[in-house]
């Protein structure tokens, strides 16, 4: 239970950072190495180094919770 509050007030609260702040999330997918082609046809949205970066930070906040948790 202590577990389903504390991912539910960690998600309520990332959706308020976001919801009031719309520019946060400007910089995602115009960094070099995000690719986007756009055609008469359809468009293609890869943002690589976007992903890598929200990869690298979300391994950084599970690393600190699990050995915050651990102890």
């Amino acid at each position: 239970a202590r577990w389903l509050i504390i991912t539910g007030s960690v998600l309520l609260t990332m959706g308020a950072i976001l919801h009031f702040a719309p520019g946060l999330l400007s910089w995602f997918g115009k960094l070099p190495g995000d690719i986007n082609i756009e055609s008469e046809n359809g468009r293609i949205f890869i943002p690589i180094t976007s992903m890598i970066i929200v990869s690298i930070c979300i391994s950084i906040v599970l690393s600190v919770l699990v050995s915050i948790f651990k102890r």
